[in-house]
């Protein structure tokens, strides 16, 4: 293993997409790693202010900027992401984002990184651990609407944490993101692999789990009426409409205050939202309740915090120096 770099060393780690892309890890560590960030948060050892949102007026980009603070690792960290070409079609759009991490022990820097891969990772698996917790009992059927970044993985992370899902549906209207989908699915689960659908509001009517991960652009538009009584929808990008929201029997969010910011294309039509039953968290650490019977129909909506991303952030820098992975710059000398 190399040296490690001296107790001092006020240098800034750089890891870029290459440096993270080789970096190995369990989709069950992740899962773990994720769920310890928001049990922290709900343990008040952690802290997750709102995040900042830039928009223009035409709305062809957006940024947004995080701070928080990781108390089991004692890691502050800064996310930021910026998306522009929300007008044009995916290929032509730029995604930026960067994650900023020092460690709150020794008052050093420890890595500044591209956060795609953790971003990838970190979403579904929240999806996975709000299925796995506000789920019916006995769901064998999940539905996953958009194939890009967020959709790739999102079955074989639901497997993981709902092994007994014996039916695997996508909706997607791009060539290249199917076949990633059944890339990512073989590649964790080699004797699976995804029904195709083509209808997505038919599609949802069979499913026990409903996740929607696609882009702004997305022609489906699950509704609330399309959902089998005791269905779960989990909300990450688009994909359902807002019916599913205001309809819900129980909704459950990762966080109320962020959902207001990122999911005003699910408001009513007076701007306003339903209240929010329960924060995910606080379900995660017993003291609030998720689902209370077989029979409802559950909205969750995965807005992602930066606790996550600052956990398994950490992980894969910790991961990385271990390697001697990255590209050391004197910034502050």
């Amino acid at each position: 293993m190399p040296a490690g770099p001296p107790a001092d060393d006020r240098t800034l780690r750089v890891l870029g997409t290459g440096d993270l892309a080789g970096l190995e890890i369990s989709l069950a560590d992740v899962v773990d790693v994720v769920e310890q960030a928001y049990r922290a948060l709900a343990d008040g050892t952690s802290a997750n202010p709102r995040k900042l949102t830039v928009k223009p007026e035409d709305g062809h980009s957006v940024s947004y900027a995080m701070l928080g603070r990781d108390g089991v690792r004692e890691v502050v960290a800064v996310k930021t992401s910026y998306k522009h070409g929300l007008d044009r079609s995916r290929d032509e759009q730029h995604y930026y984002t960067t994650l900023t991490l020092y460690d709150d022990v020794t008052g050093l820097p420890v890595a500044l990184m591209d956060c795609g891969r953790v971003g990838s990772l970190r979403t579904p698996a929240v999806s996975a651990l709000l299925a796995r917790e506000l789920a019916a009992p006995g769901s064998r059927s999940a539905l996953v609407i958009g194939t890009g970044t967020q959709g790739r993985l999102a079955l074989p992370f639901l497997l993981t944490t709902l092994p007994d899902l014996d039916r695997l549906m996508v909706y997607g209207t791009h060539p290249d993101g199917i076949a990633a989908v059944r890339e990512r699915l073989r590649h964790h689960f080699p004797d699976r692999e995804p029904e195709v659908v083509e209808d997505a509001r038919a599609a949802a009517a069979d499913a026990d789990v409903v996740v929607a991960t696609a882009g702004r652009h997305t022609p489906a538009a699950v509704e609330a009426a399309d959902l089998k009584p005791g269905a779960l929808s989990v909300l990450v990008g688009h994909g359902i409409a807002p019916s599913t929201l205001h309809e819900a029997d129980r909704v459950i969010a990762t966080s109320e205050a962020q959902m207001k910011v990122t999911g005003t294309d699910m408001a009513g039509a007076d701007g306003g939202f339903p209240p929010v039953d329960a924060e995910f968290p606080q379900v995660l650490a017993g003291r609030a309740e998720g689902r209370r019977s077989a029979g409802e129909r559950v909205f969750a909506y995965n807005s992602g915090l930066v606790v996550t991303d600052i956990a398994l952030g950490h992980r894969f820098a910790q991961l990385a120096v271990a390697q001697g992975l990255g590209t050391r710059v004197p910034l502050w000398q």
